[in-house]
């Protein structure tokens, strides 16, 4: 059953997806190579920030999250996006462009970017609240 949205706001945003890119990833390819094949892939550049932070390189990881969330604010645009609405975390190829997101607010927070930080958080909320619950944990 298709959900309408009872409150005039704008339809939930669906990013395309990119079935070489998504498999790639799924069978543990090195995200180094999914990005280099796959430039506008958010999720290749989600999964190299997660990484990074994950090794206690910071600025790195927020380097790679910034990449990755302007790469979906561009798909995001071109999907008819005009600024505000959902981006629902069910759909599978929005996921790369909001762990990016979460991703960078995480790594802002770190380096002492507290209002980017909180932009983040906010903007991930307003776009998915499911996303921003899932990836609080």
């Amino acid at each position: 059953m298709e959900q309408q949205n009872l409150l005039g706001g704008p339809p939930p945003t669906e990013l395309p997806d990119n079935p070489e890119a998504r498999q790639a990833l799924e069978a543990g390819v090195d995200p180094f190579e999914v990005a280099a094949r796959f430039p506008d892939n958010p999720a290749a550049w989600a999964e190299l920030a997660d990484r990074a932070f994950g090794n206690g390189d910071v600025i790195e990881s927020y380097a790679y999250a910034r990449t990755g969330y302007h790469r979906g604010l561009d798909q995001l645009r071109r999907a008819g996006w005009k600024g505000h609405g959902p981006v629902p975390w069910q759909h599978e190829p929005n996921r790369g462009f909001l762990r990016a997101l979460h991703a960078l607010g995480r790594a802002a927070a770190a380096i002492g970017e507290d209002e980017e930080a909180e932009r983040c958080r906010t903007f991930l909320r307003d776009s998915s609240s499911a996303a921003a619950e899932v990836l609080a944990t």
